[in-house]
């Protein structure tokens, strides 16, 4: 009544891992996240250049585009260009880069990489003086 199976199936089994289809390992997937997170903390730093530059923000911007390339194989990361748009607040800016250097911290701890920690922990610090300044400015 039924038909033999007759090609292979499309399904990965449990018999044998399947290489029809590129794998990545666990270093990979790590540099691409710790990427992913320091390009996202070079996007806001340029927002946050756009609203006030500093050489704070100018030095580190490059910094966070020299380790996005390293990670990238070379390939520059593609840098934010502030829209005219209504501007969003500075310290909400700053909370998100704090985030986000947090998150890179992390990875970067992950994967031992030792210039990424310690830039990501100079972000964090910086981000939290910029907070700590704006509120104790709000309250007086």
């Amino acid at each position: 009544m039924y038909e033999p199976i007759r090609s292979k199936s499309v399904h990965s089994t449990m018999a044998g891992p399947s290489s029809d289809f590129p794998h990545r390992s666990r270093e990979e997937e790590l540099d691409i996240q710790l990427a992913g997170h320091l390009a996202a903390l070079l996007a806001v730093t340029d927002e946050l250049r756009a609203q006030a530059d500093s050489p704070d923000l100018s030095a580190a911007a490059d910094r966070l585009a020299q380790q996005v390339a390293r990670l990238r194989g070379g390939r520059a990361p593609v840098r934010a260009v502030p829209s005219g748009a209504a501007p969003t607040g500075a310290i909400a800016l700053h909370r998100r880069a704090h985030t986000l250097a947090g998150r890179a911290l992390v990875v970067a701890a992950s994967r031992a990489d030792t210039a990424v920690a310690i830039l990501a922990a100079e972000r964090m610090d910086a981000h939290s003086a910029a907070l700590a300044g704006r509120s104790l400015a709000a309250a007086g």
